[in-house]
C-alpha cells in the first residue's frame, strides 16, 4: 500500500498520511533497548478521521469553524474599546450602536443632548459609564452626543471648568446639555432626560441620590438648555479640588431667575441610582489650601465663560462596546495670583 507522509516533528509526534483505504492518524513512537539501538515502529490510532473522509465529515467540520468563529466575533464586540484615527479608518471591526434621526423615526424629536462628563483618570468607571448610558438614552429616544472633557494639565481638578470647556465645545448641532457625574448610573427608566424647556432640570434630586440629600442640591446630574447655561455664564472657574462648585452654582440659578424642576412620581427613592464610585481605591481631593476654606462659599460674580483660559490638546473619537464617546483633552489655565490653590504645595 502506497503513502504519502509529511514529517511535522520529533519523537511523539503526528504523521498525517493518504492513505488508499482511508485517512489514519499515525503515531511515531520510540522504543529504547539496554542492547539495542532506538526502534522507530508505526502504531495506527483510530481517531474520528478512521475511516474514509466523507462529505459529511467536511461538512461537520466546516460548521464548527464556522460557530467558532462567530462565538469569537462576539466575545470581541462586547468589551471592545475601539480608536478612530485621524484618518477615519476604526481599528475594530464592531461597528457603532447606531442612532435613529428625527427624520427617520419623529419619536425620537428634534433636540439633542450634548452629556458632558468632566473626567480624569477614572477610567474603569468610564468603560461602564459610556456603553451604560448609550443604551439607556437610546432606549428612551433621546438623541446624544457623548463628550469626556479630559483634564490632562498639573492642576487639581477642576469640575466646572472642565464643564463650560464641555460647553464651549460641544457644538451646534445639540441644544441642551447634561451636566452628568461618570460614577452616577441612573437606575429607573421612568427618569426624564428629555429637553428641559421650562428651566433646568435636576435628575439626581436630593430626594432620589444615594448620597447628598440637602435641599439646595444640584450636583450629580443637571439638564439646562444652552440658552439657560449661557444665561448663567456657566460655572464658575475658581474651584479647584473637590466640591462647592454645585453649590455656587445654585446661587447662579437664583440670580438669573431660572426655576429648577426635579423628577415627580419616581417610587424608588434612594436605589434611583447606582453610585460605582469606591472612595477607598480612589479618594477624592478635599484639601483647602490658603485662602480656599474661605473663598469657597464666596459668589463669584465675574468668573465662568467669559474668562475660562484652555487649550484643547487634542480629540479622540472612540468605540467602547458599541457605544460612540469623543475625548476632548483639555488643559486648563489658573491664574496662581487670583486661585493659588490650583496648586498642590
Amino acid at each position: 500500500m502506497s503513502s504519502l507522509c509529511h514529517y511535522m516533528g520529533n519523537s511523539n509526534t503526528a504523521f498525517w498520511c493518504n492513505l488508499q483505504n482511508g485517512c489514519h492518524l499515525l503515531t511515531l513512537k520510540m522504543m529504547y533497548s539496554s542492547r539495542r539501538k532506538p526502534v522507530l515502529y508505526f502504531k495506527e490510532e483510530r481517531r474520528f478521521w478512521s475511516g474514509k473522509c466523507t462529505v459529511h465529515k467536511l461538512f461537520g467540520l466546516c460548521m464548527v469553524l464556522v460557530l467558532v468563529s462567530l462565538l469569537w466575533l462576539q466575545l470581541s464586540c462586547t468589551a471592545d474599546v475601539r480608536i478612530i484615527d485621524g484618518d477615519g479608518l476604526p481599528r475594530q471591526p464592531c461597528p457603532p450602536e447606531r442612532q435613529a434621526s428625527a427624520v427617520e423615526d419623529p419619536s425620537w424629536g428634534p433636540h439633542k443632548l450634548a452629556l458632558l462628563i468632566p473626567f480624569r483618570e477614572r477610567f474603569e468607571e468610564l468603560l461602564v459609564f459610556v456603553p451604560f448610558m448609550h443604551s439607556f438614552l437610546n432606549r428612551k429616544k433621546i438623541l446624544h452626543e457623548i463628550l469626556v472633557i479630559n483634564q490632562v494639565d498639573h492642576y487639581r481638578f477642576n469640575r466646572a471648568s472642565l464643564i463650560n470647556v464641555g460647553y464651549m465645545e460641544s457644538g451646534n448641532d445639540t441644544d441642551y446639555i447634561a451636566m452628568h457625574d461618570v460614577d452616577l448610573l441612573p437606575q429607573n427608566e421612568a427618569l426624564d432626560y428629555g429637553f428641559p424647556q421650562e428651566g433646568p432640570f435636576h435628575v439626581a434630586s436630593p430626594e432620589l441620590h444615594p448620597l447628598y440629600h440637602y435641599k439646595t442640591y444640584v450636583g450629580g446630574i443637571l439638564l439646562l438648555t444652552k440658552q439657560h447655561y449661557h444665561m448663567c455664564n456657566g460655572m464658575s472657574n475658581r474651584f479647584w479640588g473637590w466640591g462647592r462648585e454645585d453649590d455656587e452654582f445654585y446661587r447662579r440659578l437664583r440670580a438669573a431667575g431660572l426655576q429648577l424642576f426635579r423628577p415627580s412620581g419616581i417610587k424608588t427613592g434612594y436605589k434611583t441610582f447606582r453610585h460605582i464610585h469606591d472612595p477607598a481605591w480612589r479618594k477624592r481631593d478635599q484639601k483647602r489650601v490658603a485662602t480656599q476654606k474661605q473663598e469657597q462659599f464666596k459668589v463669584d460674580p465675574e468668573g465662568g465663560l467669559t474668562n475660562i483660559q484652555y487649550k484643547v490638546e487634542s480629540r479622540q473619537t472612540l468605540i467602547i462596546s458599541g457605544a460612540p464617546v469623543t475625548v476632548i483633552n483639555t488643559q486648563l489655565e489658573c491664574d496662581t495670583e487670583k486661585t493659588p490653590w490650583c496648586l498642590l504645595n
